[in-house]
């Protein structure tokens, strides 16, 4: 996870010299506290440097650097185990 985190700083090379990054993240599991560690960090680096060829170079690495995965878990229906299994129906 660690790794996943320090991609942003990784990718830019010796500009992460110039920053010192504090990230807070509450919820969610430890991946998902990661991915949205890794995002805050690389679009503080975009609006810091104001810098189109980071921006470009960060959406051609990976583009959840920049957006997040917006899925999430669907609600659980009634008469079923989950959000889409239902009960199986028996004849005989």
């Amino acid at each position: 996870m660690r790794q996943k985190i320090t991609e942003p700083l990784q990718i830019i090379g010796e500009r992460a010299n110039e920053f010192n990054i504090e990230v807070k993240v509450s919820g969610g599991g430890l991946t998902g506290q990661a991915d949205a560690s890794r995002t805050a960090i690389a679009k503080g680096i975009v609006e810091f440097l104001k810098d189109d060829k980071i921006e470009e170079l960060f959406r051609q690495y990976d583009r959840t650097l920049l957006v997040n995965d917006i899925r999430r878990k669907m609600p659980k229906k009634p008469s079923g185990r989950g959000a889409r299994a239902k009960r199986q129906k028996s004849y005989r």
